[in-house]
């Protein structure tokens, strides 16, 4: 257990849908509920997370001191990750703030991880030529995104228990880890000194990692089906996403997915 409670600052990037905030109340605390459900799985008691949400969108140039905080925390956004506007433009200049620096720690998802990316020199954009990546999606781990993630023998342990009697090809397949997907944007290189964690046919940076510094995902490990249903169901509406991509990432939207043990592992990484 921590000898003081593990503070993390949560930069909120986006406002989020009507439903899900009446839910969650604000965009940030949907980011705020995986940490909760990743502590108490990683045994932390309820008194050992302090979490803060930054509205760094209507609040923009308004950040944590960073002797006030153990971790930070880039949610996902509608917005731009390269855009070159004053609130996205600071938001990349605290990031490199906080990696010039080796004690508060960086975690980002989506948005968050594209932003990480960027502030590391990464070149960031659209991904005009593979189009959208949505709905859960299986991401294929590196042989560290293995280690990272809980390592392969409790993945393969997983595989196990989710298909008794049939487990012979499961120590020779590739490991894979399934999370809610939503973006068109990407990371299109890895920036120096990181660690691939994984990739995909449609976006080969999925994951970025630097021992006690920095770990990011381009999924969203905080999603639930009820979250992208909503997401998929006003993007079809507006035109964004046509039938064939709705209908498909609609069967898709209610597969099991790794959210919940991507948050464990980003609180035992801040505690490391």
């Amino acid at each position: 257990m921590p000898s003081h409670p593990l503070r993390v600052a949560i930069l909120e990037c986006d406002t989020g849908l009507p439903k899900a905030l009446a839910k969650y109340k604000r965009y940030g605390a949907i980011s705020s509920a995986l940490l909760e459900s990743g502590a108490e799985l990683a045994g932390l008691g309820k008194g050992d997370l302090d979490i803060s949400i930054w509205d760094v969108v209507d609040e923009a140039g308004v950040f944590p001191e960073l002797e006030d905080v153990d971790g930070v925390f880039l949610t996902g956004s509608k917005f731009d990750s390269f855009a070159n506007i004053p609130w996205t433009n600071q938001l990349v200049d605290f990031v490199k703030k906080i990696l010039a620096q080796d004690r508060v720690k960086l975690v980002g998802v989506c948005f968050g991880h594209q932003i990480i990316g960027r502030a590391m020199g990464a070149r960031v954009g659209r991904n005009e030529e593979q189009g959208w990546e949505v709905s859960v999606t299986d991401v294929d781990l590196t042989s560290e995104g293995q280690k990272v993630f809980e390592g392969k023998e409790v993945l393969v342990g997983s595989l196990r228990s989710s298909h008794p009697g049939n487990g012979a090809w499961i120590e020779d397949a590739d490991i894979k880890q399934s999370i809610h997907q939503m973006h068109k944007d990407i990371v299109f290189e890895y920036p120096a000194g990181v660690q691939p964690l994984g990739s995909t046919s449609l976006c080969k940076v999925q994951g970025m990692f630097v021992p006690r510094r920095v770990i990011s995902v381009q999924g969203h490990p905080e999603f639930t089906e009820e979250i992208l249903v909503e997401i998929l169901e006003v993007r079809h509406e507006q035109g964004v996403f046509g039938n064939e991509i709705y209908e498909e990432a609609m069967k898709r939207v209610g597969r099991r997915h790794d959210g919940i043990m991507v948050g464990k592992r980003f609180i035992e990484f801040l505690l490391d």
